[in-house]
């Protein structure tokens, strides 16, 4: 297989991984502030890749170098989790994953600002169609909410989130100087932990973490190894292989994993008419995964 497509392979588990944490988002957020979950969650990926670190025997070569560059791709990712978090305490695990394949469009801007990676006329077309699909989902297929532009309250605070997340993987191109891959991303969620414990340090002594349920501590597991550490690997992974565009291409994906994670966790399935939406979004990702080269 070439380099190209082990990164898509990689992106696909990527899809299906983050698809999981909007169902899963969606059922702690009556039990945990947002930030006070997602300091922990930084903190226990962070020790489990600095394990994974010293397991591997890849060393930590040259990451003491500039760690600044940490700090700064950590916010974005603290900004996007939290955010996250918070939009699905109202919105539906469904329309947040429309919101978040938006992101294509933003990382292909900020693509070109960062790296001056440029946007082909094909992908520029594949990324105005999966909008297309995402503002269908968004909006439940009803011409009057369109019309109107109702954007549910949770959605707006998401899409602040995807932003920094669209500037993460231009920026991380451009910040990245060849260290090992793990001690990598093990330091930008210290850095991430740090930022979040510094932040939150008052509500995360104040949480009654005794009486927590089991779902909270699931949850905590499931995002921070799984959904953290992977997914960052993941995202290097194919960023390296990849131009960013096509990197974020995947998140057009989100939306249809959804449904299938909510179908395999008994949450029932969205109304039919927000289907259109999210086969318009798997058209604009074939779009954009379709060879260039020739």
């Amino acid at each position: 297989m070439s380099e190209a497509g082990k990164g898509h392979l990689a992106m696909l588990g990527f899809a299906a991984i983050v698809a999981g944490s909007f169902p899963f988002g969606a059922m702690v957020g009556p039990y945990i502030d947002p930030v006070v979950l997602n300091a922990v969650r930084f903190a226990v990926a962070a020790v489990a890749m600095w394990m994974l670190v010293l397991l591997s025997g890849q060393g930590a070569k040259g990451v003491s170098r500039a760690p600044w560059r940490y700090f700064a791709l950590a916010g974005l990712f603290a900004i996007y989790f939290v955010t996250m978090f918070e939009g699905l305490k109202t919105a539906e695990p469904v329309s947040m994953a429309a919101v978040f394949t938006l992101n294509p469009l933003l990382t292909a801007i900020f693509g070109w600002f960062v790296v001056r990676q440029v946007t082909t006329a094909r992908m520029a077309l594949a990324i105005v169609v999966g909008g297309l699909g995402a503002l269908w989902v968004i909006f439940r297929g009803d011409p009057a909410l369109a019309m109107k532009f109702e954007i549910g309250h949770g959605e707006r605070i998401y899409f602040w989130g995807c932003i920094a997340h669209a500037l993460y993987s231009p920026l991380l191109r451009k910040l990245n100087r060849g260290e090992p891959a793990l001690a990598f991303v093990a330091s930008i969620l210290t850095a991430g932990a740090v930022i979040l414990g510094v932040y939150a340090f008052g509500d995360i002594v104040n949480t009654d973490w005794a009486a927590m349920p089991a779902i909270v501590w699931w949850v905590i597991l499931y995002t921070a190894i799984v959904a953290t550490g992977v997914t960052f690997l993941i995202l290097r992974y194919a960023t390296l292989r990849l131009p960013s565009a096509k990197v974020m291409a995947y998140t057009y994906l989100v939306p249809s994993c959804v449904i299938l994670w909510q179908l395999a966790l008994g949450q029932g399935v969205p109304a039919a008419m927000v289907l259109p939406g999210v086969a318009l979004t798997v058209i604009s990702l074939l779009m954009l995964l379709k060879d260039e080269g020739h």
